[in-house]
């Protein structure tokens, strides 16, 4: 198991055509060994995301990024850095805060969705006044029994409305 140590999490996924904005609170121990977001495969992220647009869910992460793209969705998390003991949000602290006003100058966001409650705390303590519609979402998490995939569509639906 790992220890309570500073962890540092990803870069964003997003470019000039980025539509929606996906923040999780910070990568799981699966998604840090494979260096890419939501690696636990028991995580419903992927197979919610990629459902919604009727495609199944690429193998690598190369693939992962060209769907992101494809699909104008960015990602990233509301945790730049912090310490934590394995996955669980609950042991966050001492945290660096993602500097969202980078992708909110170069895409135009049209909502925000955030992936669980950490998230949209830490979403509504720095970034409420930004100005873009946002939304808290059932976490994704194997770890949450009250996930709903129709209050996801619903929100995918805001803006592509092909459900």
């Amino acid at each position: 198991m790992e220890t309570t140590q500073r962890k540092i999490g990803f870069a964003p996924v997003f470019d000039k055509n980025s539509k929606v904005l996906i923040l999780g609170s910070f990568p799981s121990v699966k998604s840090r060994q494979i260096d890419f977001y939501y690696g636990n495969k028991q995580n419903r992220f992927w197979r919610t995301v990629c459902g919604y647009f009727n495609e199944e869910i690429p193998e690598t992460i190369e693939g992962k990024k060209e769907f992101l793209f494809r699909r104008n969705i960015a990602l990233w998390d509301m945790v730049m850095a912090c310490e934590i003991e394995g996955s669980a949000d609950s042991s966050i602290k001492n945290v660096e805060i993602a500097d969202l006003n980078q992708v909110f100058a170069m895409a135009k966001i049209e909502k925000i969705l955030l992936n669980g409650t950490l998230a949209y705390n830490l979403f509504s303590e720095h970034f409420a006044t930004c100005g873009i519609l946002y939304e808290k979402m059932p976490s994704t998490s194997p770890a949450n029994p009250r996930f709903s995939e129709t209050i996801w569509r619903n929100a995918l639906d805001d803006v592509y409305g092909i459900s």
